[in-house]
């Protein structure tokens, strides 16, 4: 069989130019000459049929006809392909962005105490499902949910303030409509938040006569679908618990950074500023070195910047653990998560009627946590938030 079989033998009017090779489109019929008055055959029309004297050499065209047809409709379609495989990337994407082990329920709970203080100065929000609130979100976003605590320091008018303003202006600032980066944006939109709930409250309290001196941690998660934004000014902490299934051991994932005036580079901030760390205080008398509220010392370096890090949810993942430092003086993150989930697998827990077992056993957990630490002697206001990740 001739290499270039799909095309039509020449005529012999042709004479030495048949020589010369196949055309640069060689599934492309040459025109006889009896046709060369015409248009010219369709692009993609049948070859011409060989001489009837030689049956093989018919077979043989008439394979590479079929070829040449088939390869004719995968050039034609090949655009269409191309379309459908973008729009199937697309859709890849989108699952991929919301998780393999689809969107994951969120649930929280928490248990506070006033331990030896004269009043509580904690305060705290449990917002499972905020979605609504936020519309009109981006295509890639099903779902958002909001837990947060507050440590109060110096009166309780900053974290209380903190627990009613701060969400709300993360929801006026969240991304609305198609965005460039979700990720960036929901970083961005954290940052302008906690920027804007402190001015306000220093605003509020710089007009009081004496003025407000109050001043609060914060430790806020933010959920979008299945990723986890984690923005906390402070000392207090966000720990993730996920099962390793190799040591069948549960373990404890820190989701926060602690601001403390020891620590180099917000000490090195607050001297830069004209302040000093003594006792490990910003001026001898404050314990954090970043916080919404205490005016007298944003002279001094304290900043209302949050750190903010971002974590993947997945189906080893069991709950996010919440708590100001009133915990953390008498539990380790490992001993805090441990606790929880002996509590959960406890089988004597009391089960009160209408009440889903799930929802009883996470709210026993918290309030023994909670107890446990006042009688290992914390002196602070404790509160425990457990969120659980339900599958």
């Amino acid at each position: 069989m001739d290499l270039f079989g799909d095309l039509p033998e020449p005529g012999a009017a042709a004479g030495k130019d048949a020589q010369k090779g196949p055309l640069l489109f060689d599934d492309l019929p040459q025109s006889s000459s009896a046709d060369s008055g015409k248009e010219g055959s369709l692009l993609f029309d049948g070859l011409p049929p060989a001489s009837s004297g030689d049956p093989a050499s018919s077979a043989a065209k008439q394979v590479s006809s079929a070829e040449s047809q088939e390869k004719g409709q995968k050039r034609k379609s090949s655009e269409e392909e191309e379309e459908e495989k973008n729009g199937r990337e697309e859709l890849v994407e989108k699952k991929v962005c919301k998780g393999s082990v689809g969107i994951l329920g969120l649930k929280g709970y928490v248990a506070e105490r006033k331990g030896e203080r004269e009043d509580m100065q904690d305060a705290h929000v449990i917002l499972n499902d905020i979605t609504e609130e936020c519309r009109p979100l981006p295509s890639q976003i099903t779902r958002v949910s909001y837990f947060a605590v507050f440590d109060g320091h110096g009166g309780v008018r900053a974290s209380k303030f903190a627990a009613q303003n701060l969400h709300q202006n993360l929801i006026k600032k969240f991304p609305k409509g198609e965005v460039a980066s979700v990720e960036k944006t929901v970083k961005r939109c954290l940052l302008d938040t906690f920027k804007h709930t402190d001015e306000e409250f220093l605003k509020q309290a710089s007009s009081q006569k004496p003025a407000w001196k109050d001043g609060s941690t914060a430790t806020c998660v933010l959920a979008v679908d299945n990723i986890l934004y984690i923005a906390n000014l402070g000392d207090s902490r966000a720990i993730l618990c996920r099962y390793n299934e190799e040591s069948q051991k549960h373990t404890a994932l820190s989701l926060s950074k602690e601001h403390n005036p020891t620590q180099y580079e917000e000490r090195m901030r607050i001297q830069k500023a004209g302040g000093n760390v003594r006792d490990g205080r910003v001026l001898g008398v404050l314990e954090v070195s970043r916080s919404i509220g205490d005016g007298q010392y944003k002279r001094c370096g304290v900043i209302s910047v949050p750190d903010i890090k971002r974590c993947q949810l997945t189906h080893n993942d069991r709950f996010i653990l919440i708590a100001c430092d009133g915990l953390f003086k008498v539990f380790t993150p490992e001993e805090a998560v441990n606790f929880i989930v002996s509590c959960l697998e406890d089988k004597n827990i009391q089960m009160r009627e209408g009440k889903l077992e799930a929802d009883a056993r996470y709210e026993a957990a918290c309030n023994r946590l909670a107890n446990k630490a006042v009688q290992r002697g914390s002196a602070d206001n404790v509160t425990v938030m457990v969120v659980r990740i339900e599958h």
